[in-house]
């Protein structure tokens, strides 16, 4: 606690009149909620919050300035050059001169301190959740332990070929297939030196070893025997075996009392994993969040997580149950010494970007503050509770706190993002450093100056990423007059895109993400496909990334899987030696030749395909302030829907609109036909709000002004026109 000891000193100076107009709720909250237990007082808590935004917002206004600016200077360019030939080394020269493109990085390597073995030793899912669901946010913390033989029965990763349905009750047929899958997955994660688990009928404890005995009576051992490292008693003959492969573990659960571990020779009633590593609380992408009302509850749930008192009760199918956070789990090691497990993920919690401001506060002009500079100054204000020991149990054991900032353009956006981060420690009297620092690599102008972003970074930075559907949000607004680009199927396919994925990884191991920080790959999008990811998402960790993002804590189970299958660390050893990719690859800007434009058939098939996209998540932010859902996509395929599926949906019709292969009629009208599509997949949703006949609702409106007006946008992002409509409808 010593570096602690004067957290809070400087609530006793005295205060100044506070200019702030302040929602009184918020008020309330900060002074009866998040101030108790951390001896700060109100008014030092508003006065500095105060001189905060004095101290930044100019600057904040003047980076969004220079967005303009530089997107300005992109479009006259391409506008110059429309009728000649692309000339890439001319575009890079461009770049260069106009700031876009920054001075390259010499070597150096990151040097964050005080980081969790979650982030920095262990490679794993991760789950990105909204905070503001109290319910899902608890679900995905407890989701670091999970039920293997759940997620296989109640996938399609288990086919339901001969017999094996998943209607009804519990089909023996199905429970069969999923035990012959976990333990042709214990055969390849924890191999015996002999013989196979289908053979095993018992598990021995001799002088502290495990052994396991096979039908012919013959007793063997793991191949690898410090795969094995503790034990769990549960009781009535009940008990745990604890496994460690790759710095992930699992449990193998024996109870022959269990209606599933009395039919099975082993009595393995189920395999417990260790998945979801760590979770990012999301104030961000996945939340609809306008006013003070929706702020509050956002802190609140991140408040109750932080204390380890966040709670939600609900009935699931008749039964009343209440979620709350996992304890940790307690095990026996085979030298006879007690450790404990973490019950729960490490959680990162998401900042919004410098873009939006919100009502919930005003300055003494009666202008909206910043909401960065708010997420900032609040999500660390609570996190305190978690630093000093208020809570429950504790997030972070290196007394750290995590902050992923999403949507920041280049180098000086990242400069800005630490200043603020160095600032609000001082405010609080934290060490410096103390808040760590996630980078998103989601627009253009951050991923060709990655490394320099990193540098400006390299004492708090502990995460980058890459995220396809912002990122190429960006692409296309970035190059809005450089030509129609291509469709959305057909961008995946382009150059820039692997680039981009290589880029992100080549970098972070070049400045020393290994064993440190974590690289990170984007979200699978189809939560109900579970087979399709288990077949294809081998290639994040194959890639060189130790956590990659999953749509639930199913999804998290599953995936992990393949960290057991592969080392990451080995990947990213062989990785640093490949060739690197390169800067010119990524500035291959993804337009149609003009041999290659669409047939009319085409061009109605891809409007149509990004309006139902679009109505689809629109309806319900608009309508009923959901931020992040499984919608229906043309095809009837339940797909993960945020800011970012909006944004390049708006912005690739916005650019066909601008280029004239479609008409503002044209976009009127499909989504007319679109939204009769959306109301009768949303026709059980007894909160829904049809758009048809009518199609003079504010989610329509909003959604036809996205794409009609998608090129005007900034950086072509969705907030400020669904944030519009957001509090008109409230």
């Amino acid at each position: 606690m010593k570096f602690f000891s004067n957290l809070f000193g400087k609530s006793e100076l005295r205060p100044k009149e506070v200019g702030l107009i302040i929602s009184p709720s918020l008020q309330e909250f900060v002074r009866t909620e998040v101030l108790p237990g951390l001896d700060i007082s109100p008014h030092y808590f508003w006065s500095s919050f105060e001189s905060l935004i004095d101290k930044f917002i100019n600057r904040n206004n003047e980076l969004l300035d220079k967005r303009n600016f530089i997107q300005d200077q992109i479009n006259d360019w391409h506008i110059k050059n429309r009728n000649s030939e692309f000339n890439l080394e001319e575009y890079k020269n461009f770049l260069t001169d106009i700031g876009y493109i920054y001075p390259r990085s010499g070597d150096f390597k990151i040097e964050t301190w005080n980081v969790d073995p979650e982030i920095r030793k262990i490679a794993g899912p991760q789950l990105v959740v909204p905070v503001m669901n109290a319910r899902f946010a608890l679900n995905a913390v407890n989701a670091r332990w999970g039920s293997l033989y759940d997620a296989l029965y109640g996938t399609d990763v288990i086919s339901e070929e001969n017999g094996a349905q998943r209607e009804g009750g519990y089909n023996p047929v199905r429970g069969d297939k999923v035990i012959e899958f976990a333990k042709k997955f214990l055969d390849d994660t924890i191999p015996l030196d002999k013989g196979t688990y289908d053979q095993v009928i018992k598990f021995d404890f001799i002088d502290s070893e495990l052994l396991m005995t096979l039908k012919d009576g013959s007793k063997v051992n793991l191949k690898d025997i410090d795969k094995y490292v503790g034990y769990k008693d549960k009781g009535e003959g009940a008990y745990g075996l604890l496994f460690k492969n790759n710095n992930l573990h699992f449990e193998i659960q024996i109870d022959r009392s269990h209606p599933i571990g009395q039919e099975d020779i082993a009595g393995i009633k189920d395999i417990l994993m260790e998945s979801a590593i760590t979770t990012i609380q999301d104030c961000e992408d996945s939340v609809a969040a306008v006013d003070a009302e929706d702020k509050i509850i956002v802190y609140r749930n991140w408040l109750g997580l932080m204390k380890g008192n966040l709670k939600r009760s609900f009935d699931k199918g008749g039964k009343f149950i209440t979620r709350e956070l996992n304890p940790d789990r307690k095990y026996l090691l085979k030298n006879g010494k007690m450790i404990l497990l973490p019950g729960r993920s490490l959680m990162l919690v998401r900042n919004v970007g410098h873009l939006m401001t919100n009502p919930a506060i005003r300055d003494r002009k009666g202008n909206e503050v910043p909401e960065g500079i708010m997420d900032a100054f609040f999500t660390v204000c609570i996190a305190i509770h978690d630093i000093i020991g208020n809570g429950v149990y504790k997030n972070s054991k290196t007394k750290s706190i995590y902050i992923v900032k999403p949507k920041m353009h280049g180098p000086e956006e990242v400069k800005f993002t630490c200043d603020l981060f160095s600032e609000v420690e001082r405010i609080f009297n934290l060490p410096e450093n103390t808040v760590k620092l996630g980078i998103m690599d989601e627009e253009r102008r951050t991923t060709v100056n990655l490394k320099e972003c990193i540098e400006i970074a390299k004492q708090r930075v502990i995460f980058i990423n890459t995220g396809f559907l912002d990122r190429t949000g960006d692409e296309i607004h970035t190059s809005m007059e450089a030509g129609p680009m291509v469709t959305k199927a057909e961008m995946k396919n382009q150059n820039w895109i692997k680039a981009y994925e290589n880029w992100n990884v080549d970098i972070g191991l070049e400045t020393g993400f290994k064993g440190n920080a974590q690289i990170g790959k984007g979200m699978w999008p189809m939560p109900d496909e579970m087979l399709d990811m288990y077949n294809t998402k081998t290639m994040h960790p194959k890639a060189g990334a130790n956590c990659a993002w999953v749509p639930s804590p199913t999804a998290a189970i599953i995936h992990a899987i393949h960290y057991h299958q592969i080392n990451v660390q080995d990947e990213q050893e062989k990785i640093s030696k490949r060739e690197k990719a390169n800067l010119d690859d990524l500035l291959k800007i993804p337009f149609m030749e003009k041999n290659q434009l669409p047939s009319q058939e085409e061009i109605n098939a891809e409007l149509e395909n990004n309006a139902q996209g679009i109505l689809g998540y629109v309806v319900r932010w608009v309508d009923q302030g959901i931020g992040c859902s499984k919608v229906p996509d043309i095809n009837n395929i339940g797909l993960m829907e945020d800011r970012a599926t909006c944004r390049i949906s708006s912005q690739h019709i916005s650019n066909w609109l601008h280029h004239g292969l479609c008409s503002e009629v044209d976009v009127v009208e499909t989504m007319k036909k679109m939204a009769k599509v959306v109301d009768a997949q949303n026709k059980n949703d007894v909160n829904y709000r049809k758009m048809a006949p009518s199609f003079d609702g504010i989610a329509f409106k909003a959604a036809c002004e996205l794409a009609i007006k998608g090129k005007y946008q900034p950086s072509g992002y969705t907030e400020p026109i669904l944030h519009e409509m957001r509090l008109r409808r409230k």
